[in-house]
Parts: C-alpha cells; sequence; structure tokens
C-alpha cells in the first residue's frame, strides 16, 4: 500500500456562510488535484466551524457568579470560562497547571468528546473579540461536505473533520476524528489471529484518527493550510461515524 497525502494550498480565509464545497474544489484545482473514488478529504474543524458561525461574542457573554468564582481560582477570562461551560456537558478536570502557570479546565463537550477548555478555541481569529466553538454536529458537517462534492464532482471520497486533542500519559497535541463521513472510525481485528495463532480479544484500530493525524503532517499548525486530501486508505464505508471513536464512561480509566 502506497499512501499520499496532497495539502490543499491557496485555501481563503473562512467566513460565516461561505460554502465550503465550493473553496475545496477551487483549492484542489488551485492545487492542481483531481479527485478519485476511495479519497479522503481532511478539512479542519476550525473552517468548518467558522463556515457554520460558531463563534461567540465574549462582549455579549454574561458570567455567572460560579464562573466567576472558577475563573478567579484558575486564572482564566470569566467570559472565556463562561463559554466553555456552556459548550460543556461536565467539566472533569479545574485544577491549575504548574507547567503553564494558569488554569487548565478538562471538559465532557455535549457531543461526548473530552478535551481541553471543551474546544473552545481563540487561535487563527480574525475577530479579536470572539471565541470560536465546535460544530454541533460535526458528523452531519461532513456527511454535507461529502454529498456536496458527490453533486459537483460525481466522486464519492470520504470527509473528515479534525481537531487537535491531547492525550492522556503523552504530551503534545495529535489531530483526531471529530466528524466523519463516508470512511470507517474502526477496523475490528476482534477474532482474528495473530501469526503465532492466537486469537485478538480487544484490538480496534482508530483508523479515521490515524486519517486525521496523517493529515495534520501535511497541514502544519502555523502554515494556513486547513484541509489535505488522502489517497491510497481502503476504508470507505457508508454508515462510519466518530462518535464511535467515544469510548464510553463506563469504559474510561480517566474519568470518575
Amino acid at each position: 500500500m502506497t499512501i499520499q497525502i496532497h495539502p490543499l494550498r491557496g485555501f481563503p480565509l473562512v467566513r460565516p456562510g461561505d460554502d465550503l464545497v465550493s473553496l475545496i474544489l477551487q483549492s484542489l484545482d488551485h492545487s492542481a488535484i483531481s479527485l478519485q473514488a476511495a479519497d479522503i478529504l481532511v478539512v479542519t474543524q476550525k473552517i468548518v466551524s467558522k463556515a457554520e458561525g460558531c463563534y461567540v461574542k465574549l462582549d455579549e457573554v454574561s458570567p455567572s457568579d460560579k464562573t466567576l468564582d472558577l475563573a478567579g481560582r484558575l486564572g482564566l477570562h470569566p467570559k472565556r470560562v463562561e463559554v466553555i461551560l456552556r459548550e460543556s456537558r461536565r467539566v472533569i478536570r479545574a485544577q491549575v497547571s504548574p507547567g503553564l502557570g494558569r488554569g487548565v479546565l478538562i471538559c465532557e463537550t455535549h457531543h461526548g468528546f473530552v478535551c481541553a477548555n471543551a474546544g473552545v478555541d481563540e487561535s487563527n481569529l480574525s475577530e479579536s473579540d470572539s471565541v470560536l466553538a465546535l460544530p454541533r454536529d460535526p458528523d452531519a458537517s461532513a456527511g454535507r461536505i461529502r454529498s456536496g462534492l458527490l453533486d459537483r464532482t460525481g466522486m464519492a471520497v470520504g470527509v473528515v473533520v479534525s481537531d487537535s486533542f491531547g492525550r492522556p500519559w503523552r504530551r503534545g497535541l495529535v489531530n483526531v476524528a471529530i466528524g466523519l463521513s463516508g470512511i470507517s472510525s474502526l477496523v475490528d481485528y476482534q477474532g482474528k489471529k495473530d501469526y503465532g495463532g492466537r486469537s485478538l480479544a480487544v484490538t480496534q484500530l482508530a483508523v479515521a484518527d490515524e486519517v486525521a493525524a496523517a493529515a495534520g503532517m501535511a497541514m502544519g499548525k502555523l502554515e494556513l493550510i486547513p484541509a489535505a486530501l488522502v489517497r491510497g486508505v481502503a476504508i470507505q464505508s457508508d454508515s462510519g461515524r466518530a462518535a464511535e471513536l467515544i469510548r464510553p464512561a463506563s469504559e474510561d480509566f480517566f474519568r470518575e
């Protein structure tokens, strides 16, 4: 198997209401790339959230007394903390990090993702008085992009919406799939035999996360390349959802 990853260059800054499918096709043309069947398009959460208008203006946010107390203890902006709490199903950890010298909020979002600050972000935004939240339904967002590309090109490609998450016991961020359409989320090896004839009991590969992480190497963090095309990975599925990658709380030893 040979896997190719092509960054999509020439992507404009995305604004609320923009047609992402048109922008993707323009960027593909700019990069001299033609879609092929079974390609996988990886797009960052940020451009999806921007196009869907997931901004929150901080001057319209009124922190509660509980938020003011929490923000004061953690040394964080109260209005930003209020947005994080609104985007959270619950707060799992809230404490000051010695390494950062300020507070950190680890939250479970309404989607079920466990991540820092419930995915609320303020980097790479033109609007200095706003923060950006995650898409309401990233799987549906991926599905709309896939349908639009199929309608306009006739190519049934996979789509992954990626975001950068931290990981327990590991330093650094890695791109993971928070939304997908047209590809599998997991490949299950349970019950299959290894080379020694032993039956695999629990092995599942998070292939959608692997695709997202690989594409992240081509997109970078500061290069303003919010999409990449991955070619050569045969994991197509009409039923895969990123929600399947969320470990149930009953199996998650990091949650109490």
